[in-house]
């Protein structure tokens, strides 16, 4: 299990960095590290399973250009099934039910729903699992950064939920039990 998760860490590391290690400059120009590059523009989640959950993986954030890119990789997901999906606002998950996370991150204290209208920071686009129960999905958030301020996700938690985001009960949208639970961390 630890070798897969390094292997999911480093592929995702490496997709993030969008291929920033071949970028040298122009004439008369250093080549830079990719990590110096991307410092403060890059986060990861690890996920852990709650009680009674098999979920696990890795959710990466990567700012770019005024936006955050996601890339969601995820298994021990209900076959074909779609999963809520939410950063919440508490960056813990030492409770078994990943209750520790506490509500979802709203700093504009917003109505709960989908990207296209009025949503909380927090609400993410739902997951889509396959026949497997897999995960490996990417979408793009504005609104929410990875820079210090009030529209961070670093230092808060991500949520799977048991089931699909209604994206209009409030303030949840109906989406059952948590069962992963990661924190954001810079990178």
């Amino acid at each position: 299990m630890k070798t897969t998760r390094i292997a999911l860490t480093t592929s995702l590391l490496t997709l993030a960095l969008g291929g920033c290690a071949s970028q040298g400059g122009g004439p008369g120009m250093a080549a830079q590290h990719p990590m110096d590059m991307m410092k403060g523009t890059m986060a990861v989640a690890s996920m852990s399973p709650t009680q009674g959950s098999s979920v696990r993986g890795l959710i990466a954030f990567h700012a770019m250009d005024g936006h955050l890119m996601v890339h969601a990789q995820l298994s021990g997901l209900q076959s074909g099934a779609e999963q809520g999906f939410h950063v919440h606002e508490i960056g813990s998950c030492a409770s078994t039910d990943g209750s520790s996370a506490g509500g979802h991150f709203n700093p504009d204290a917003q109505p709960h729903g989908p990207q296209a209208a009025a949503h909380h920071a927090g609400d993410l686009p739902a997951l889509k699992a396959d026949a497997n129960g897999s995960v490996d999905q990417k979408f793009t958030l504005t609104g929410p950064t990875l820079a210090d301020g009030a529209m961070s996700l670093v230092g808060r938690s991500v949520i799977v939920h048991a089931q699909a985001d209604d994206y209009v009960t409030q303030p949840t949208g109906n989406a059952g039990a948590r069962v992963a639970c990661g924190v954001i961390a810079a990178h």
